[in-house]
């Protein structure tokens, strides 16, 4: 299943296409959920999925 890919850092951060700070500041305020291991963090697909949906319905909601 696609979606139980573990990413890295790197890896999350180019399927996202934003800046490493921006990617961890998601962390920090708990916009994504992540695990940290070693240096970097790791990240379920799943979970960069349900972070673009979420995005998604908030932009709808703002307008």
């Amino acid at each position: 299943m696609d979606e139980d890919v573990v990413l890295t850092t790197q890896e999350a951060i180019e399927y996202l296409r934003i800046s490493k700070p921006t990617f961890l500041k998601y962390i920090r305020l708990g916009r994504i959920n992540a695990v940290k291991a070693g240096n970097g963090w790791r990240i379920h697909k799943a979970e960069l999925h349900r972070f673009l949906k979420l995005g998604r319905s908030n932009k709808a909601n703002a307008y």
